[in-house]
């Protein structure tokens, strides 16, 4: 004698792989959103606090900004001296500053952009707001 088995289809199987085509459409989805969407503008302009030489507005695209000013006026920077060992010095003594990892600080902005790798601040600039996806 034959017997014949029938083999019904689990739905929690289904439920588990819509769960999972879910989660990754969720993930997928807030990644294009940090990526695309969540863009930070930067402009840095003279400073408006004395004892200051620059600074920094950051502007989310929610509208809310924050303001950073950084260097100090009166001391020297790369982009005045334009001296090589001066601004090795500066970075080997500044590399802590960048344990924050928040490019908003006083410390990447002087570190980037006043001791970065060109003598003009205006590359300078625009070589920060390429690196941290500024626009």
């Amino acid at each position: 004698m034959m017997s014949f088995m029938f083999v019904l289809p689990n739905p929690f199987k289904k439920i588990e792989l819509f769960g999972l085509v879910f989660y990754m459409f969720v993930m997928l989805s807030f990644l294009l959103y940090l990526v695309i969407y969540k863009m930070v503008k930067m402009v840095v302009k003279k400073s408006d606090k004395p004892g200051k030489k620059l600074m920094a507005v950051f502007t989310k695209d929610n509208g809310r900004t924050k303001k950073t000013y950084f260097g100090s006026a009166g001391m020297d920077d790369y982009t005045l001296t334009k001296d090589k060992e001066q601004r090795k010095r500066y970075r080997t003594r500044h590399q802590k500053d960048l344990q924050t990892k928040d490019y908003t600080r006083a410390g990447y902005l002087s570190y980037y952009i006043l001791w970065g790798n060109s003598t003009s601040r205006k590359e300078n600039i625009s070589a920060y707001k390429k690196r941290f996806n500024l626009n």
